[in-house]
């Protein structure tokens, strides 16, 4: 890998223990996937957040790089945390998990990390401007959204990767960040009605498990995916994270398109039978003991969606919905998360279902949700049964 001579110091640590073993990492990174240089970001969005999934090690190297003066290069948010700060009184969680989780955001805030907390960063930030750039995303769902929807340009990153990409304000220069790799070499051609957010979450998964970087469908709507106008706005979002959210769950691919090219040569359907069997991998369950939304976390649009399906009446049993803490605030102010609470709802901010122990197969038995990635997570990690269902059969269902 060709690097320019301020990256050559940086590496041979110039500039800082810290700053040296990002560019270790990266050029690490690039040698393996052919990289020939690195390029400037804009943009990185950073996961290893809750402590639940990094723990101890992850907590110490935290800590550790976070010592001197080593600050990230660009602006870098954060994916969510293990628990809602704001509501800790009402959460059983122990001290010692209280203390280490915010062990770790300080260390981040030393970084000079913003405090985002969501899966969700191109709804809880203004990431416009950023159209066409080269980012560094490492929440799947985020960066197949960036990479399929914004029209940006990020490999689907881990933890440490994207942190090395923040500190140094560079990446390898590889697959979905070359323009030539964004091509697809497999169309998936939809023969299924697709009619609700959970319809493109089951494409999303069968399509997932391809491991291809790039995936094309036929037989899916632009409108359907993309925002065009106000009308379309709130379904299109909530089917595009949808289908990004699954996506990254079964596998590596980081973009799908749906200007497919009829000179693919590899080509597969999605019928309702591939529907139902993920279903039937997933939801092992016919109730739940807690109605869960939010994975990825949900955005105003979807919030004000759940309300207009409500139509007043309230939840029979729990609901729990985690959104980002943007998002709340703009909620709060338009009535939305009082009407949700008055439905017996409670919204959590900072944190997600997934790999929390806000769930726990302590408290419950099974959960309802509409989300797959919250299925995968809650039954592989949690070890709590799915009941899985779009949103609006599960409003018709659990209401009164």
């Amino acid at each position: 890998m060709q690097l320019s001579k301020e990256e050559e110091d940086a590496l041979d640590g110039r500039y800082g223990d810290t700053l040296a073993l990002a560019y270790r990492v990266l050029v690490a990174i690039g040698n393996a996937m052919d990289a020939d240089r690195l390029v400037s970001i804009s943009w990185a969005h950073v996961s290893g957040v809750n402590y639940n999934t990094i723990g101890d090690a992850g907590l110490t190297f935290l800590e550790d790089i976070s010592k001197g003066n080593a600050k990230v290069r660009v602006m870098t948010t954060l994916n969510p945390m293990g628990y809602d700060p704001s509501r800790v009184n009402e959460l059983n969680l122990s001290d010692e998990f209280i203390e280490k989780q915010n062990r770790i955001m300080k260390a981040y805030e030393r970084l000079g990390v913003i405090g985002s907390y969501t899966c969700i960063p191109y709804e809880a930030l203004d990431t416009t401007f950023l159209h066409g750039s080269q980012v560094s995303l490492a929440e799947s769902n985020a960066a197949i959204y960036a990479n399929s929807i914004l029209g940006l340009l990020t490999n689907k990153e881990s933890a440490i990767s994207a942190l090395a990409s923040a500190l140094t304000g560079k990446a390898p220069y590889s697959k979905l960040r070359v323009q030539e790799s964004r091509s697809a070499r497999l169309c998936i051609d939809v023969k299924y009605d697709m009619h609700t957010e959970l319809d493109y979450a089951l494409l999303g998964y069968y399509a997932g498990r391809f491991n291809e970087d790039c995936i094309a469908f036929k037989g899916i709507r632009q409108e359907d995916i993309f925002i065009f106008s106000s009308a379309t706005k709130p379904y299109a979002k909530a089917n595009a994270k949808a289908l990004c959210s699954a996506l990254g769950t079964s596998g590596s691919a980081g973009m799908f398109t749906l200007n497919y090219q009829e000179t693919i040569k590899e080509r597969v359907e999605f019928t309702k039978h591939d529907a139902l069997k993920v279903m039937d991998e997933l939801s092992n369950a016919d109730d739940g003991d807690v109605i869960v939304f939010g994975s990825p976390q949900l955005g105003l649009d979807e919030l004000s969606t759940l309300l207009n399906m409500l139509k007043g009446r309230r939840f029979k049993k729990r609901c729990m919905i985690f959104c980002a803490r943007s998002i709340y605030s703009k909620a709060k102010d338009l009535g939305y998360i009082d009407a949700l609470e008055k439905a017996n709802a409670s919204v959590y901010c900072d944190c997600c279902s997934c790999l929390t122990p806000l769930i726990s197969r302590d408290d419950v038995d099974s959960v309802i949700t509409n989300s797959v990635k919250a299925a995968y997570y809650l039954r592989s990690w949690n070890r709590v049964g799915v009941c899985l269902s779009n949103m609006k059969s599960i409003v018709e269902a659990e209401c009164v």
